[in-house]
């Protein structure tokens, strides 16, 4: 399970050091792709597997469901940490989520999110006067909050 916020930088070359508490879960080698809101989505590749198997039953009759399976293998991209640990986020993918200097990277149960500082703060504050709505919405899904 991944949890946590990391403050973080991306190098001139693109490289983004992997929180150490991350780095285990994700692996030497994981998938990066555009992620929702405006970031990117990491998963380790067991967990990528499981998901490519959800997204095959989706009907690709259906043109919405088309497009979200293009726009989330499309961007993907399998990387790997150095010895630094480190990953080099492809520059389609940096471009995406405006990935420039500081990052935030997050835990976020099954997967990592990548995120411009600029937008995570931006995406927290809109967020946090609506969280509880939200949790009055998912109630049904018997998570125990």
């Amino acid at each position: 399970m991944f949890l946590g916020e990391y403050q973080h930088t991306i190098d001139v070359k693109g490289r983004l050091i992997v929180p150490a508490r991350l780095r285990e879960g994700l692996g030497d080698k994981f998938i990066v792709t555009k992620g929702l809101d405006g970031c990117l989505f990491v998963y380790p590749l067991q967990e990528w597997t499981a998901l490519e198997q959800k997204m095959r039953s989706l009907p690709f009759t259906r043109a919405d469901a088309r497009a979200f399976v293009r726009f989330f293998f499309a961007g993907a991209a399998e990387c790997e940490l150095d010895k630094q640990g480190r990953v080099l986020i492809p520059a389609n993918l940096r471009e995406y989520a405006g990935l420039e200097k500081e990052v935030v990277v997050v835990g976020v149960s099954s997967r990592v999110e990548v995120w411009s500082k600029e937008r995570w703060e931006k995406y927290n504050t809109e967020s946090a006067s609506s969280v509880e709505e939200i949790a009055e919405k998912i109630v049904d899904f018997d998570l125990g909050i």
